[in-house]
């Protein structure tokens, strides 16, 4: 059971102002028109994959209480492209969203609820005023109690309205495909058709996808039309079993990438293909012979639990190694690409919702952390300091090195693999988590926009699926610049280089155009294009602070039902650092605590605070002096703010957040 967090004060909710509304059927809504029900604000954005959590975890409460919960989702943009319309539009399709969604580019609900983070949620009570305000997210355990104690209050007053929300489906405007994510190449003799539509065997092969938003992979000829199998029953859900053809019973959750096994390793454990079942928290495996899919990594929990202190160290070092060989009892979080590393003989997978990356060895069932301490953001060094930032798309270089799109900071990183087996991170392109843009040039000032896929060409530069700049980028490591080899495409998110020479004898590259539901082949130019519509840092309201010494307090309340864990000590921790480095004269690193008193540089006009609150709880007695059973679950709670702050004299002294509290 878990506590209800709930405000005691009666403050009236503000009005929900925006451009205007998806999901009603063309109707404008206002607080009035939803008088009499319980509301539920979710403030997201939809290159947020916390947000993407968030909408999983809210739809058993929504179709629990249909008939009295109205959730609407208000739509505040951290990326230039997220404000298109036309952009929403499509994201509100792909993720399934079944309740109302305010476009709300010029943040003005975003800042008439104070809301500092994506994603945040703010409870509404049927009289109009607001009940609790949450930040992050795992806060489905505390709803599930509120909800049910507002019915009960407000059925005793005579406010409580039941009856259908607002809700209206759009039309579907996708076919064969429906928001492709990745693609593979299937040489010939490997994919399961092994041959053209006519059954002759193929000598150029085949291209297997990730039908994302039907839930399935399928196989098409390298026309890129003719569909030569499908794998998944296209039902959402997870289940092994058959998967080809019409007659498959085997569930896929919104799969993204995919890698192709070396002959050998696909031999022995059984398998050829895995699959990053992003939503399912799982790796698939697909034996394209049988047809059958089984489940190959993950115990379908996503990786918010922890089997001791869930922190990093005061160095800023997380926990990095070994997760055992126990690959079904590892728990995961929305894994979205996968790559064959031939320096570790192991599957290489981007964690995008833990901001880390992994390993699996498919022979001996070992799974490990390769890089990245779990905090958001980027940084350089030992692979277990670094920060990523939802890394979507990998590639290995010749070098046997692995390149990273890090679509949160629009960068491009280098996971750096020495003899030794040592791993180092090197960014070669970004500079923040709210610095991007459309600019070639030396890499240092050049500019992305949420890449979530990478390929190294022939030539050794690496090619970035740009996917919120509709590009195809090139970054040459030698030259140390970038550049644009083609524009004008919607929301690619995965690039790849063709050698099958169908259409030529010049490689192509192989893009998956998302948004427009297809795979397309571009031209590697000779002469590469040179864009700058310049760099742009995420736009929100920046707060007035003074100059000199801060209070910060980051307040959490541990649920009903759960204690800190402080069998190792302080379970708490604060980890802060700015933009510029220099606004922050004392007060920046790791330590342990939620409160800490900053020190603001009287020099610097404005800023950005990067503060990552994190505190472990687990499952015990409630009394103070309870102990925690063992095998307790334990559960991690985590936020990350990115505050932009004003230096004025007259500024506050003082700054308070929600990891887990009362407003």
């Amino acid at each position: 059971m878990s506590e209800t967090v709930r405000t005691h004060l009666r403050v009236r909710a503000s009005e929900l102002v925006g451009r205007g509304w998806l999901n009603t059927g063309g109707k404008s809504l206002d607080l009035e028109s939803l008088r009499g029900k319980i509301v539920l604000l979710d403030f997201w954005t939809f290159c947020c994959i916390n947000c993407l959590h968030v909408l999983d975890e809210l739809r058993p409460l929504e179709e629990q209480y249909s008939d009295v919960l109205v959730t609407v989702g208000v739509h505040s943009p951290k990326f230039e492209h997220e404000a298109d319309p036309v952009a929403l539009a499509a994201a509100v399709e792909r993720y399934d969203i079944h309740h109302p969604v305010l476009d709300d580019p010029e943040l003005e609900t975003w800042k008439a609820y104070a809301a500092r983070a994506w994603p945040t949620l703010v409870v509404v009570d049927p009289e109009g005023y607001i009940v609790a305000h949450l930040s992050g997210e795992g806060h489905a355990d505390g709803l599930s109690v509120l909800i049910p104690e507002l019915i009960a209050e407000h059925e005793e007053k005579g406010t409580l309205h039941r009856g259908n929300g607002p809700y209206v489906a759009p039309e579907p405007t996708s076919g064969t495909l429906r928001f492709p994510g990745k693609a593979l190449y299937l040489p010939a003799g490997r994919g399961t058709a092994a041959g053209d539509a006519t059954g002759t065997p193929s000598d150029v092969g085949s291209w297997l996808l990730t039908d994302t938003g039907h839930h399935r992979l399928v196989e098409l000829d390298t026309d890129f039309q003719t569909v030569l199998g499908t794998f998944g029953s296209g039902i959402k859900g997870h289940e092994d079993g058959p998967g080809a053809g019409p007659d498959a019973t085997a569930r896929f959750n919104e799969p993204q990438g995919l890698v192709l096994l070396p002959e050998d390793v696909a031999a022995e454990a059984g398998y050829d293909v895995v699959i990053a079942d992003s939503v399912n928290h799982r790796l698939r495996g697909l034996s394209l012979t049988a047809g059958t899919v089984r489940t190959i990594v993950g115990n379908g929990v996503q990786r918010l639990l922890e089997t001791g202190p869930a922190r990093v160290d005061e160095d800023g070092a997380g926990f990095g190694g070994s997760l055992g060989d126990h690959p079904l009892d590892v728990s995961l979080s929305s894994p979205w690409d996968v790559v064959w590393s031939s320096k570790l003989d192991a599957v290489v997978i981007a964690m995008a919702g833990v901001h880390q990356i992994f390993s699996f060895n498919p022979r001996s069932g070992a799974v490990s952390i390769l890089a990245g301490n779990g905090l958001e953001g980027l940084l350089d060094g030992d692979a277990h300091e670094a920060w990523f930032a939802q890394p979507s798309g990998l590639a290995e270089d010749a070098d046997g090195n692995i390149w990273v799109a890090d679509s949160e900071t629009s960068a491009l990183r280098k996971l750096v693999i020495d003899d030794s087996g040592s791993l180092t991170v090197h960014s070669a392109v970004g500079k923040g988590l709210f610095d991007f843009g459309f600019r070639d040039g030396e890499a240092s000032a050049a500019r992305l926009q949420h890449p979530l896929g990478v390929t190294v060409l022939p030539d050794g530069s690496v090619a970035i699926a740009d996917t919120y700049n509709g590009a195809v980028r090139r970054y040459d490591p030698v030259a140390g610049t970038v550049s644009t080899l083609a524009r004008g495409l919607s929301e690619p998110s995965d690039v790849i280089v063709d050698h099958t020479q169908v259409a030529g004898s010049e490689p192509l590259l192989v893009v998956v155009e998302a948004n427009k539901h297809q795979l397309v082949y571009v031209p590697i130019p000779k002469e590469a294009q040179q864009v700058d519509e310049g760099a742009v840092q995420t736009h929100r309201p920046k707060s007035p602070v003074a100059p000199g010494p801060m209070e910060l307090t980051v307040r959490f309340t541990a649920p009903t039902g759960q204690k800190l864990d402080d069998r190792w000590g302080d379970p708490t921790q604060l980890k802060i650092s700015s933009t510029p480095p220099e606004l922050l004269v004392s007060g920046a690193g790791t330590s342990v605590g939620l409160l800490r008193t900053l020190e603001l540089a009287s020099d610097i006009p404005e800023g950005i605070l990067h503060i990552t609150a994190r505190a472990a709880a687990c499952d015990g007695a409630e009394t103070a002096d309870g102990e925690i059973p063992d095998h307790a679950a334990c559960h991690l709670y985590q936020q990350d703010w990115g505050i932009p702050v004003l230096l004025q004299a007259d500024g506050d002294t003082e700054l308070v957040l929600d990891l887990r509290g009362m407003d």
